[in-house]
C-alpha cells in the first residue's frame, strides 16, 4: 500500500484531523487544478471536469464538510488508480 493511500485511508477514517496540506497533496495527485485569488485571500479553489470546490485554508484543521466533498470528488480517481495497481 503506498502512503497516499495510507493517507486517503486515514483521511477517510478520520475526517475531522485533515491539514490543508494532506488535502492539497491528494488533490493535486488527483490531477485538479488548484487556484488562489490574488489579495491575499485563504480560499484556494480546485477545478476537475465537473467538479469544482473552493477549501479555506485553516490552521489546524479542515472543517469536516470540506473533507467529505473532497472525498467524494476524488474517489472515482483513486478507485480507478489502485484497481490499475492490483493488476
Amino acid at each position: 500500500m503506498s502512503q497516499l493511500e495510507k493517507l486517503l485511508l486515514r483521511i477517510i477514517n478520520n475526517p475531522k484531523t485533515v491539514r490543508f496540506e494532506e488535502l492539497d497533496k491528494l488533490l493535486q495527485r488527483a490531477e485538479f487544478e488548484r487556484f488562489q485569488p490574488k489579495g491575499g485571500s485563504s480560499h484556494y479553489t480546485y477545478r476537475k471536469d465537473d467538479y469544482h470546490m473552493t477549501i479555506p485554508r485553516k490552521t489546524p484543521y479542515i472543517k469536516e464538510i470540506y473533507v467529505k466533498c473532497a472525498i467524494e470528488a476524488i474517489g472515482d480517481y483513486f478507485s480507478k488508480e489502485m484497481d490499475e495497481d492490483a493488476e
